[in-house]
């Protein structure tokens, strides 16, 4: 007797499939002409393609933070009181794998972390055994493990940050560092999740795979280099088009594809393509080691589209119509929500969670996102807002020197307070500020709610959990 939806939604398996660095035309499905992905062009083909999902953040420990946390970045409570470039969540944030534990889940998290630091000048010169929490490198009450992973398999933080380590658990594996040893990664990733799933195929669980790759350095499989027509960089996302591919594969080979939610997105747009020494916005070195994101504008660790705006696609057969496309506003924050109300988990009521659930929007029964809106931070300043379609960003200066080597990135002035129509205008051209001041009055509301709740550069808002004596922010 065949399943119905209500039964195939009960508890359902949760695999969500984290890029790192990937543009928003690096896919197949979202008009890549130079990078061939025809597996996830296939999940998109079979389950829902989203074309106005946002990560929580243009960078990605700040993204990472939010999707396991359900918040926007600037909520959530880091570890010494301060907000760190890169966040170090505080060990009283509860985080998604927390919670589906308690409904008898099974977590594991494998790749790349990312929230627990890396504090480079305590690092042992000798990092070739023993538990690498010893070494200071990271926060140990903030590695999967300590935070509801039952197992952990990756590096604890980006490819490029030395010396690069593989962990299982706690433990030390192997020294790979910025060297060929990379190779092959995302496919040693995507083998260990299929062992994960056969063995726990019979119970709920959830697999957060989180790719290095295609963050610089970039070394693809053998099987795939010099294959693609984008070189290193093609070459790595079509290694993980394949290991997508073999994922969705165990899944069905395994019978339980029609009770799996799966989620394929990223933390955050393409890098720039710049003088990687002189850090110089201006120049251009290899479009082969990085993304487009054509046609927004911008790029990683910006407020333009090209920053935080990335392609998402969402895979549940039967559950979720296949065929579809959405231009409706989604979130990285939605996916805590959504889940935890999927899995019957219990959301902790003595904190703000700015994830919404999606399900009725992704299931078909709306066409309507109930999020009315998504506001751009970018550390802990606010640079603007979106609603339906309209974006309002705010005057701030170029290269603001406060943030350092970051602010070297921001290399465009905002000098008046710009309206886009991203419906018309999704390369953020055309400034309609003039044109609908109702609309700039509208939106300059919800910026100025977002301050009372989540701060702004120039101080915290009164829904931002901190510890100790306060946020040092600046």
């Amino acid at each position: 007797m065949s399943k119905t939806k209500t039964q195939t939604m009960a508890r359902p398996n949760f695999i969500v499939i984290l890029t790192d660095d990937l543009g928003y035309n690096d896919l197949g499905c979202f008009n890549s002409t130079c990078i061939k992905t025809p597996r996830i062009d296939r999940m998109a083909g079979e389950g829902l393609k989203l074309t106005s999902f946002y990560a929580g953040a243009p960078l990605c420990s700040p993204s990472r933070a939010s999707l396991l946390t359900g918040c926007y970045p600037p909520r959530v409570a880091e570890r010494y009181g301060k907000k760190h470039l890169h966040t170090i969540l505080d060990s009283s944030e509860i985080l998604l794998p927390e919670i589906l534990k308690e409904t008898g889940y099974v977590t594991a998290a494998i790749g790349k972390w990312h929230l627990a630091g890396c504090r480079a000048d305590a690092i042992s010169t000798d990092p070739t055994h023993g538990n690498l929490s010893r070494y200071g490198m990271c926060d140990p009450s903030m590695m999967p493990r300590q935070k509801g992973f039952d197992s952990y398999f990756g590096i604890p933080y980006s490819n490029d940050m030395d010396p690069v380590v593989l962990m299982r658990d706690n433990a030390f594996v192997e020294y790979l560092g910025q060297t060929e040893k990379q190779a092959g990664l995302t496919t040693r990733y995507t083998d260990e999740a299929l062992g994960f799933i056969e063995k726990h195929a019979h119970a709920p669980f959830f697999l957060y795979l989180a790719h290095n790759m295609p963050h610089t350095p970039l070394y693809p499989n053998e099987k795939f280099a010099g294959k693609s027509d984008n070189g290193f960089y093609g070459d790595c996302v079509e290694e993980i088009d394949w290991n997508t591919g073999r994922i969705l594969d165990k899944l069905k080979e395994l019978g339980i594809d029609d009770k799996t939610f799966v989620i394929f997105t990223f933390d955050n747009g393409p890098w720039i393509v710049q003088d990687v020494q002189g850090r110089n916005p201006d120049a251009i070195t290899s479009r082969l080691q990085s993304g487009r994101a054509d046609p927004l504008r911008g790029f990683k660790m910006t407020t333009w589209e090209g920053g935080p705006r990335v392609p998402c696609v969402m895979w549940w057969p039967s559950v979720i119509p296949g065929g579809r496309a959405s231009d409706e506003l989604v979130t990285a924050m939605d996916i805590y929500t959504t889940f935890a109300d999927l899995a019957g988990a219990r959301i902790p009521d003595n904190r703000i969670i700015d994830g919404l659930q999606m399900m009725p929007l992704l299931s078909g029964t709306t066409a309507v996102s109930p999020r009315e809106c998504y506001y751009f931070y970018q550390f802990t300043h606010l640079h603007g807002v979106r609603s339906g379609s309209w974006k309002l960003l705010l005057p701030r200066s170029a290269r603001p020197p406060e943030l350092g080597w970051y602010g070297d990135m921001l290399h465009e002035e905002i000098n008046e307070i710009t309206l886009f129509d991203l419906e018309t205008d999704i390369g953020e051209t055309r400034n309609l500020a003039d044109q609908h001041p109702d609309i700039v009055s509208r939106l300059m509301d919800l910026i100025e709610s977002a301050r009372k709740d989540l701060g702004d550069k120039d101080g915290p808002g009164r829904g931002m959990r901190t510890i100790g004596s306060g946020v040092n922010r600046k």
